[in-house]
Formats: structure tokens, C-alpha cells, sequence
């Protein structure tokens, strides 16, 4: 993502935590990263850093999973383009900006 983004400024991308369940803490750390609305956490969960208890009460995380399990995905990273198409998994970036177009 940081590569489309530094390639194309007027791409812009909406982060969905969707915790999945074989990452037993990834619920909370969900939520942590949400309460704080801090990307600095997010990027803290990808290096397997220790984050705090959540701080608020969420139905954000809860509210993407049921919304991943209405759209059939079941595995991150996945994303959705503009045009409605579903990308499941990693895509180099240059195959993303060709396939997100002009």
C-alpha cells in the first residue's frame, strides 16, 4: 500500500481490521489499533509488538467481520477495488496500480 500510495497521490486506501481467528489475539489488537485510531499501532501489530488493552468499546471489528464473511473473504490481505473486483492475498504493487488503472 505505502508504494501505490507514494506512486499515486490521488489513490487513497480504507483499512478494514478483520482479526482472523487462527491469531487468537488478533481480535483485541483489533480493537487497540482501532480505540487509538493509530496507524503507529497497526504498524506495531505487524512487527508483533505488545499493544495496549483496548480503550473504548468497538463494534467496528465485529461489524468488518460480518461483513467479510456477507462478501466471502476468509483470508487477509484482501482488497477491493474500485471497480468491485475482490483481490484476495498479497499483489505486487505495480500489478495493483495497473489493475486499479487511471
Amino acid at each position: 500500500m505505502k508504494k501505490v500510495i507514494e506512486a499515486r497521490k490521488d489513490i487513497v486506501f480504507y483499512i478494514k481490521l478483520f482479526p482472523l481467528k487462527i491469531h487468537p489475539a488478533a481480535y483485541e489488537k483489533s480493537k487497540a489499533i482501532l480505540c487509538e485510531k493509530s496507524l503507529e499501532l497497526l504498524e506495531d501489530a505487524f512487527n508483533k509488538k505488545t499493544l495496549p488493552k483496548p480503550s473504548c468499546q468497538t463494534s467496528a471489528v465485529d461489524e468488518t467481520m460480518a461483513l467479510a464473511q456477507r462478501l466471502g473473504i476468509t483470508g487477509t490481505p484482501a482488497s477491493v477495488l474500485p471497480d468491485g473486483r475482490l483481490i484476495s492475498g498479497s499483489v505486487d504493487f505495480k500489478i495493483l496500480l495497473n489493475m486499479i488503472g487511471n
